[in-house]
């Protein structure tokens, strides 16, 4: 399978808008709840789109007036592929080094240490089988 493309922010942006939903999107739809958070042409949405569908990061099915949207990976997909090339990029590959970078912002909840502590030990546990 050929590497998932790199989405830019604005791009992740709009397949959050269309992860959200469970059916295809048109333009519009993507630029009314685009919109709401940030003044965003519907020009720029379908540009976006296009160059989107162009980069295999969203399909398009053009059989009706309307062209439809839905994203071609699913969210965690595309995560997994983001935070592997920031790991390869900013941290040599190195999972430590990330995770120490990211738990030396304060922000991170006791909640989420505690989860966090229980992922690494399912991962161990998955290991070892």
């Amino acid at each position: 399978m050929p590497p998932i493309p790199n989405p830019t922010e604005g791009e992740l942006a709009i397949l959050r808008v269309l992860w959200s939903q469970r059916d295809p999107m048109t333009v519009r739809e993507v630029h009314q709840v685009l919109s709401r958070g940030k003044d965003t042409a519907y020009t720029t949405v379908l540009k976006m789109l296009t160059i989107m569908a162009d980069k295999g990061l969203v399909r398009r099915d053009d059989s009706e007036r309307s062209h439809t949207y839905v994203p071609v990976h699913a969210e965690p997909v595309v995560q997994a592929s983001l935070v592997k090339d920031l790991m390869r990029r900013a941290f040599a590959g190195s999972a430590l080094t990330l995770v120490q970078r990211a738990l030396d912002d304060e922000a991170t909840s006791a909640e989420e240490l505690d989860a966090i502590g229980k992922l690494i030990a399912q991962a161990k546990a998955k290991r070892k089988r």
